[in-house]
């Protein structure tokens, strides 16, 4: 079992959380994890991406190679984009499609859904809607790792301790929000699939 994930947003967006949940919830199950250093996040608004590998055996490298990706987890559609030369035919692509516009030359929203819906395997979301109704905005990125959830080797209960072992030094009130982000995220991508 093997699991090669790009890990794409804006600095700010909590990738960097997204990436110690599925490294914590892989390893409560006793998966091998590697994590390519996460390139971009010296400045907030910059582009972030990351390489995270799971696997039951052996990693040999930290990269994934073009065209081998099983998933590309975004919270940002044009950063979703910016990283499908990396995903295999039989991958998902994993976005928000909520726009974080920090350029003059945004391309129009329109035109980045249109390209998101052309991968096969896809989940688009709001994410910022979804964790607005479970009570906090600033939980979209757990929206959409429990979106993601669903395509990768990890037991939702993993992830559910993975989560709680973050933020419970912040306290109940947020361990119970990113939880409800991260089954609301799950619950969405389940609908669609049925």
């Amino acid at each position: 079992m093997k699991s090669d994930i790009i890990l794409a947003g804006v600095g700010g967006q909590g990738i960097l959380s997204i990436a110690a949940a599925i490294g914590l919830a892989a390893l409560k199950e006793n998966l091998q994890i590697r994590q390519a250093e996460v390139h971009g996040m010296s400045q907030r608004g910059g582009a972030v991406q990351s390489h995270l590998r799971i696997s039951s055996g052996d990693i040999a490298s930290d990269l994934i190679p073009l065209g081998k990706a099983d998933m590309i987890l975004s919270v940002e559609p044009m950063e979703s984009l910016r990283y499908l030369p990396y995903l295999s035919p039989d991958g998902w692509l994993i976005t928000s499609n909520v726009p974080f516009i920090n350029i003059n030359n945004y391309p129009p929203v329109d035109n980045l859904i249109e390209e998101v819906r052309r991968v096969r395997n896809h989940v688009e979301m709001n994410a910022d809607e979804l964790a607005r109704q479970v009570g906090s905005v600033r939980s979209s990125n757990m929206v959409v790792l429990g979106a993601a959830s669903v395509y990768l080797p990890v037991s939702v209960k993993s992830f559910e301790a993975a989560i709680r072992d973050m933020f419970s030094r912040k306290g109940e009130e947020l361990v119970n929000i990113n939880t409800k982000a991260f089954r609301s995220g799950r619950n969405y991508t389940m609908s669609k699939n049925t």
